[in-house]
């Protein structure tokens, strides 16, 4: 009987070894293969031609002395600034919406997923012409105000209109975290807020934004690694102007790699734009992060 047990214990061992090796098969392939070729072309001399030949420091050295790759990373904060307030505000009001709703739920909100979905290239064309000086809002304002607002060609709207878009892509996304997180809290924490007379305010400050704290880490954390990959908008929409008031690191190690061909020097971007995003990250959970429990 102890061996018939040990045999079967055996067998599950077996298969539960195998299908976690599916996973370790492709974190090897897609993880740790590309971090192990990342850090030998950061320290190489290659330019897709040949063998990397070793090159010391000098890829490191030259990414701290590059005025174009820090305006880049210039850029990021100041395109985190205008994105994380408002696509945090509206993601909010989003989930808010949604709770209050009866009828119709499913439908809203992959009406709203479908933003998240939807192609980069696709968009971008789209706002484009949106837009445009002679799109339909400048139209519209010219009709009613008389006024045109330069929205990719003004060095210093052009990355505000880009983050309005990204607000587009990302809210229904964020605001579900949101309404998940709504759906957590029980009702009866605000009927007993509403017998000691709390108001709107108090509640929403000592109820709901403590209690929404895992969510709120987690919409930051997003839109932090959102705002330090954004490419396809940068690119397709402005180019990274005007006056590189919209170039992006990652705009910037694509031409570095592939129109300057100099792979090597853009992977040791990349390790710079990694530190720098994970430290943000770190700071803001550090700042943030609360063990919020309900009693």
């Amino acid at each position: 009987m102890w061996k018939k047990d040990n045999s079967l214990k055996g067998k599950e061992a077996r298969k539960g070894a195998l299908f976690a090796s599916s996973y370790v098969i492709y974190s090897l392939i897609f993880w740790v293969y590309p971090v192990i070729w990342l850090l030998v072309l950061t320290f190489s001399k290659w330019r897709f031609v040949g063998d990397p030949t070793f090159n010391g420091l000098n890829n490191l050295i030259r990414v701290l002395k590059d005025p174009i790759f820090w305006l880049s990373l210039k850029n990021t904060f100041r395109f985190l600034g205008f994105y994380i307030p408002l696509v945090f505000i509206c993601s909010m009001l989003f989930a808010v919406g949604l709770k209050k709703i009866k009828y119709g739920k499913m439908f809203i909100a992959l009406s709203f997923l479908l933003a998240n979905v939807s192609s980069g290239v696709a968009y971008s064309i789209v706002f484009t012409k949106i837009f445009g000086d002679n799109g339909p809002i400048n139209q519209f304002l010219y009709e009613h105000f008389g006024v045109i607002i330069p929205w990719f060609t003004s060095p210093t709207l052009a990355m505000f209109s880009i983050s309005l878009i990204v607000i587009w892509k990302f809210v229904g996304y964020y605001g579900l975290i949101f309404y998940s997180g709504l759906n957590a809290i029980p009702d009866s924490l605000y009927e007993a807020a509403d017998l000691d007379g709390a108001g709107r305010w108090d509640k929403l400050v000592n109820i709901t934004l403590p209690l929404l704290n895992n969510q709120i880490i987690m919409v930051l954390v997003l839109a932090i690694t959102v705002a330090f990959g954004i490419f396809t908008e940068s690119y397709m929409i402005t180019g990274g102007g005007p006056v590189r008031s919209t170039m992006t690191p990652m705009l910037v190690m694509y031409e570095t790699a592939f129109r300057k061909m100099d792979p090597t020097y853009a992977a040791a971007m990349s390790i710079f734009v990694a530190i720098v995003s994970f430290g943000i990250i770190k700071i803001t959970r550090k700042v943030f992060e609360k063990d919020v429990d309900i009693v």
